[in-house]
């Protein structure tokens, strides 16, 4: 690689790293937000928070990586045409398409990293996720036992502890079910421990009472007991059935086990195709958006305020690309056969930068120098 190339190339993925790292953040508290609030507020801990968050990261990495390829491409070319230093190599013979080498580099190193996101960290990470959801929604101490606060793990159950000893032993414990409109329930005990066999969690009562009234007759019986086990099983695991995430199976899987997974899950060839196909798709259009970044930056000519209309311009142009995307998946989805259709943003992207790339090599004044017909008594050539 020439030296102007590297020197490029390097300026081109410093700035990649940096416009990334910073909106990978901006995504990231984002999320964090409605994290922190769910996991903290069922008493998780920080540590598993922050496991949380790593583990969406492959997923916000994967939404800015565009993004940021297109900021850094723009960004610096604007900086070596302002600062002369694209005008230099163009004064000596470079053409466009010879000074576009480091964004398509550019384009290429993005396009692998994010088929290493999409192809192995993401799918292993949401695998991870749905395990540690899994976890968090049977971790009976997070979701039911808070010390000194009324509960209602289920309609028509309250539950009141008084205390946790360091130990995990329950003081002063007292739980109401009125689920059964004609009974109702109460136990209080003085202690009491959690058992877990299995996917079964139950509540041993120590030294306690147990009043059970019949609404019918309105009758209260009570009885002491030396201790009692309460299943608690429905009141941690209601409503909580894992589902069969797509995103979440490796890509030798999706190729190789097709008929398996359709079988097993019973969705369509058509979404399962749409899933694998844009995991290329992400990474080619990473080429395509390095490309549109550059060519957009060369169609103006010097300018020591920049080139920011043409930016603009090139931003207007990503949007377009990223609509384009949004709407050739659901024809995927309906017809399998119609994958191709996921790579046209592609197409799209590097096709509107070879023009642009072939009118910066030939500007518009050129192609109409070479129609407009001149004068007879050459005004017009003067002109």
């Amino acid at each position: 690689m020439h030296r102007y190339d590297r020197y490029v190339l390097s300026q081109y993925l410093l700035f990649f790293g940096f416009f990334a790292l910073i909106l990978v953040i901006v995504f990231w508290i984002n999320r964090a937000v409605s994290l922190f609030d769910r996991l903290i507020g069922d008493g998780q801990s920080a540590m598993v928070f922050l496991e949380f968050t790593a583990l969406i990261l492959p997923t916000l990495i994967r939404t800015v990586m565009p993004i940021s390829v297109f900021v850094a491409a723009a960004y610096v070319t604007n900086r070596l045409m302002r600062e002369s230093e694209m005008t230099v190599m163009q004064a000596t013979g470079s053409s466009p398409w010879r000074l576009a080498r480091p964004a398509l580099a550019l384009g290429l190193t993005a396009a692998l990293m994010m088929a290493i996101l999409t192809n192995v960290l993401r799918p292993a990470s949401i695998t991870q996720l749905e395990l540690r959801e899994a976890e968090v929604a049977q971790n009976v101490t997070a979701s039911l036992l808070k010390a000194g606060t009324f509960l209602h793990p289920a309609g028509g159950v309250t539950v009141y502890i008084r205390e946790i000893a360091p130990d995990g032993t329950l003081r002063d414990l007292y739980l109401s079910d009125r689920r059964d409109p004609n009974e109702g329930q109460t136990y209080t005990s003085a202690q009491a421990y959690l058992v877990r066999e299995g996917q079964r969690a139950s509540l041993v009562m120590v030294d306690g009472t147990a009043q059970q009234l019949a609404t019918a007759t309105g009758t209260l019986s009570t009885t002491r007991f030396a201790d009692f086990s309460y299943d608690i099983t429905s009141l941690v695991t209601q409503d909580r059935q894992t589902s069969f995430d797509l995103r979440g199976v490796s890509t030798p899987a999706l190729i190789w086990d097709r008929d398996e997974i359709l079988a097993q899950e019973g969705m369509s060839l058509g979404r399962l195709v749409e899933e694998l196909h844009q995991r290329f798709a992400w990474a080619t259009v990473c080429v395509a958006v390095a490309l549109v970044g550059f060519a957009t930056l060369t169609l103006g000519g010097y300018s020591r305020f920049g080139q920011w209309p043409q930016a603009l311009g090139g931003f207007v142009i990503l949007i377009g690309l990223e609509i384009l995307r949004g709407m050739v998946a659901p024809p995927v989805v309906r017809s399998p056969d119609l994958w191709p259709l996921l790579y046209l943003p592609t197409l799209a992207g590097v096709m509107i930068a070879s023009l642009f790339l072939a009118l910066a090599g030939r500007p518009v004044r050129v192609l109409l120098a070479g129609i407009w017909p001149p004068s007879r008594d050459g005004r017009a050539d003067a002109a």
